[in-house]
């Protein structure tokens, strides 16, 4: 292992932590190059993950990291700068004065008093999805952010990929028609485990199994694909409906191995998301139809489905009268090719950017603060069965 400073004081548990982008203050021009130095809260399988990002990117620097368990932290110092402060006590790095921002990493359920205690620090955020449970703690979140001189950037990372972007652009554009409905999915065939090196780690490493920690696939991943429908659409779901269940991984898991939601916006477009641990066709996807055309997106690729390319002819199909012969589905999509960089590494860039310019993110405290109120309505009709609704004094315009 190489040489590093360690300052190891305390044993509070690292949490996670979320923050707004609002007009910031904060003065980078007396800085060399104008760089950005920060610390990383959480350094497991995400936090950890994007430090080679990082170290990539010009003028923005790792000076810090944070994690309660020492194997994860040693890792993560050995991948950063040599320089490189570790803590396992969140609000030490908080105290560091070398510290500008900070990358929130930490389970769902510690982001909020994370952000709270790092805004009154001064520190400008990039708080991993999904931003903050509870309702309440969300629009409190945003009421702080806007109070402060902060940038708050939300991690849902597709929000600044260049792709889809430039797919957004071309529904505005009405390239597909009127928008009438949206199948998302992100399925997998595993047991969504981590391996485990003592017993006693159980809930810290796999806290995405338990509610106590977690929001589960809805939050970890549907979250995403929320995030993309509600800016497509520049709306939030009215109501939301679905079932769920612990019904493949009988393991002892809290949250469930299944999830199928039901969105349905004031414009009347329905919005379907599902995740499985059981099967892996189709992996991630995101399914846009419009009158005219159809969108398919996976992670980093895209194809349109134009309708007008498909014979208006009807004949019986199947026994069906009036289907279409050979729907376009049958067909190939033609490919939407357009330049852009990983997610990831594009959305650390422009985290970057936005301290330095003093920008709203794209990915925003507002944005982020609509789509987690979203995922905690998600999780409220699925775990006690019923339909829930969108209330106004959840808006959050800034």
């Amino acid at each position: 292992m190489k040489r590093r400073k360690f300052i190891l004081n305390s044993s509070k548990i690292t949490a996670g932590s979320i923050s707004l982008p609002f007009i910031s203050g904060f003065d980078l021009s007396s800085k060399p190059n104008s760089s950005l130095n920060i610390g990383i809260i959480g350094t497991g399988s995400r936090g950890g993950g994007l430090i080679p990002f990082i170290n990539q990117i010009q003028n923005f620097n790792i000076v810090a990291c944070c994690d309660i368990l020492p194997f994860r932290l040693k890792d993560a110092i050995e991948k950063s700068p040599s320089k490189t402060v570790a803590y396992n006590n969140y609000e030490d790095l908080l105290k560091n004065k070398d510290v500008d921002a900070v990358l929130i990493a930490t389970p769902f359920s510690t982001h909020y008093s994370i952000a709270i205690d790092a805004i009154e620090a001064g520190k400008h955020i990039y708080c991993e999805k999904t931003m903050v449970h509870g309702i309440s703690n969300n629009i409190n979140i945003v009421k702080k952010v806007k109070q402060s001189n902060i940038i708050f950037q939300t991690g849902h990372q597709y929000h600044s990929s260049r792709l889809y972007n430039h797919i957004v652009n071309m529904i505005k554009l009405n390239e597909i028609g009127k928008i009438t409905s949206f199948e998302c999915q992100w399925n997998r065939n595993g047991d969504w485990r981590r391996p485990v090196p003592d017993p006693s780690l159980e809930r810290l490493i796999n806290w995405r199994m338990y509610k106590e920690y977690s929001g589960g696939l809805v939050a970890e991943l549907c979250s995403h694909q929320i995030d993309f429908v509600n800016w497509v659409l520049n709306d939030n779901p009215s109501k939301i409906m679905g079932s769920g269940g612990i019904d493949y991984w009988k393991d002892g898991r809290e949250t469930f191995d299944n999830v199928h939601l039901i969105f349905e916006y004031s414009n009347g477009v329905k919005a379907k998301f599902t995740a499985l641990t059981s099967n892996a066709l189709g992996d991630y996807q995101i399914k846009i139809h419009g009158d005219k055309g159809s969108i398919l997106l996976n992670y980093a690729d895209a194809w349109i489905y134009p309708e007008e390319n498909v014979s208006k002819s009807h004949k019986n199909v199947d026994g069906v009268s009036g289907a279409t012969a050979k729907p376009w589905i049958q067909g190939i999509g033609i490919p939407i090719n357009y330049k852009h960089l990983d997610p990831s590494k594009q959305a650390l860039i422009d985290f970057r950017d936005n301290v330095i310019n003093n920008q709203l993110p794209l990915s925003n405290v507002f944005s982020g603060a609509s789509t987690a109120i979203a995922v905690n309505l998600s999780l409220e009709a699925l775990h006690n069965k019923k339909i829930t609704y969108w209330r106004n004094y959840y808006n959050m315009i800034p």
